[in-house]
């Protein structure tokens, strides 16, 4: 069960959910999310355009680093572009928490195919800005 501000902030956001991302699993410091690449998210070459691919470890990053309560937003990201996805690829990020202290964390996120191939990898900071999720 996905907790009520974390459900409340997916409901939110307009962008994952008219790009059909999904919100898998949530725990503490952990989230998973999952995309299929559509015909509209390729780039000239015919693979997932990279900023899709950033948008999906983005969004698993940001339930992850919400999942503790106060809310939380990214303060640096990075990502490594490591095979191409195509049309029609079921793509999986799974975000963890590699550290957190006071107000700021690390969390890694791998985007993978569902057969397991790495697609990206991205490390993401964040930094916790007070207050509690809204609930729905």
């Amino acid at each position: 069960m996905i907790d009520p501000g974390i459900a409340a902030l997916y409901a939110r956001d307009e962008t994952c959910r008219t790009l059909g991302i999904a919100l898998d699993e949530v725990s503490a410091g952990r989230a998973v999310t999952r995309m299929t690449v559509a015909a509209t998210m390729v780039n000239g070459h015919g693979t997932a355009h990279g900023g899709y691919l950033f948008l999906l470890a983005d969004a698993a990053f940001a339930f992850a680093c919400n999942s503790h309560g106060p809310v939380t937003v990214a303060q640096a990201a990075q990502v490594a572009f490591l095979a191409p996805a195509a049309v029609g690829d079921e793509l999986v990020a799974e975000a963890v928490e590699r550290s957190r202290a006071g107000r700021s964390g690390i969390y890694d996120v791998t985007v993978r195919r569902t057969d397991g191939k790495v697609i990206a990898e991205f490390r993401g900071q964040s930094v916790a800005i007070g207050g509690r999720p809204q609930a729905g």
